[in-house]
């Protein structure tokens, strides 16, 4: 039987530089963070053996590792590396990874980009 696990990481709160104009390269701005990953959850994962399932607590921290010292120009850039770092194991199937700048237009909410991988059915890995 297969069975398919999907680790989520929801409302991950990270300051990082994030844009081009002045103010924005010299403060840094709240970002959110939510990340789906999908990989095959196998008998052994199942059976309760943490060397068989995808630790989710090394994906956060290199996830606020590289936020957290990095600058970024572009949302899209930010959002490109954190799905990098998702799917940095051969087991991904399926990632998926939003972020969130709060505070990016005065009358919104938010704006955030949204950014997908599906691993190539055709490769064995």
């Amino acid at each position: 039987m297969n069975h398919n696990a999907i680790i989520t990481i929801t409302n991950l709160r990270l300051r990082t530089f994030i844009g081009f104009n002045e103010e924005e390269k010299s403060k840094q701005q709240d970002i959110v963070i939510n990340a789906e990953i999908h990989y095959p959850a196998n008998n052994l994962c199942l059976s309760d053996d943490v060397d068989n399932a995808l630790n989710y607590k090394n994906i956060c921290k290199k996830i606020i590792q590289h936020v957290e010292s990095g600058r970024f120009l572009l949302l899209e850039k930010l959002t490109s590396d954190v799905l990098g770092i998702c799917i940095d194991h051969p087991w991904v199937r399926y990632a998926q990874v939003r972020i969130d700048k709060p505070h990016a237009l005065r009358f919104a909410d938010s704006v955030s980009l949204t950014l997908s991988y599906e691993a190539d059915n055709d490769k064995n890995s």
